[in-house]
């Protein structure tokens, strides 16, 4: 393991779409490679004069620096593409394993899991199939109360019931929390609606309301703005999704053009420059 072959593994990553294949130890290689430049610099810096002032030790410095630099560019940019690849393999279609390391190997696995077990959540709210088994529940909450046997005021039958229904509220939350990159990307447009909706006043008579309703179902939804900025992307970014409903892959020195409401959070996290 050296510097021009992270440089090449950096170079070949971003010009395909695709993983490239790289072999299952390749980040612990590129760790027993860094700390072995470390232990050669303080040997470097025992039988220097001057550690600040050797040409050695900053030479080693500066290959440290960027084989860290080069590597999590690396992972930044592959870890985009086994997200993909898993969402690809939990939808049922025949997603490539071959060519990850062993902590993507990992990774993957794990986010297969995860979406298929979300996406089962997400199917049982929809079918209202935790409703049903909650109507079960509390059937037999009230059967037990009437068993002369059964206590109903027990305080571990009441845990466990409080515990049911947090579990079953974590599940429906984490099925429809939105990203957080993915909020901080696309912008919040309907965080102006929600205002005005708070701020209009409720004390309106019925025929007001009736009108203001159906002036608004005939109303077309708004657009998001047309305008487009470029930008030079200063870092890798990955695939993001425009709010012109396009996909765009950003990596470090692409110059591309994107709507206003995308490129101004990637100009405020420093993640890009306006060229215009």
């Amino acid at each position: 393991m050296n510097l021009d072959e992270l440089r090449s593994v950096q170079s070949k990553e971003r010009s395909k779409d695709s993983l490239q294949h790289l072999r299952e130890s390749f980040y612990a290689d590129v760790g027993s490679y860094i700390r072995n430049l470390r232990e050669e610099r303080e040997r470097a810096a025992e039988r220097a004069d001057d550690p600040f002032d050797s040409a050695e030790v900053n030479r080693l410095t500066d290959e440290i620096q960027t084989a860290e630099e080069v590597v999590e560019a690396i992972y930044e940019r592959r870890v985009g593409k086994v997200v993909k690849r898993a969402s690809l393999s939990a939808a049922g279609i025949p997603a490539d394993e071959e060519g990850l390391t062993n902590e993507e190997q990992t990774l993957f696995a794990d986010l297969v899991h995860r979406i298929e077990a979300n996406k089962s959540t997400v199917l049982d709210v929809l079918s209202g199939t935790e409703s049903d088994e909650g109507s079960d529940d509390t059937t037999e909450s009230t059967t037990a109360s009437s068993d002369p046997g059964t206590t109903a005021s027990d305080p571990s039958n009441q845990a466990d019931a409080t515990d049911s229904t947090t579990a079953k509220s974590d599940s429906v939350s984490e099925a429809v929390r939105p990203s957080a990159e993915a909020t901080a990307i696309a912008g919040n447009p309907g965080e102006d609606d929600a205002t005005s909706s708070t701020d209009e006043p409720s004390t309106a008579d019925e025929t007001s309301t009736g009108d203001a309703v159906a002036g608004a179902e005939n109303d077309p939804e708004p657009a998001f703005s047309e305008e487009r900025t470029t930008v030079r992307i200063t870092r890798d970014v990955g695939e993001i999704l425009g709010v012109d409903d396009r996909e765009y892959e950003l990596a470090s020195e692409d110059v591309v053009t994107l709507p206003a409401e995308n490129a101004g959070p990637l100009i405020q996290r420093d993640a890009a420059e306006k060229l215009d």
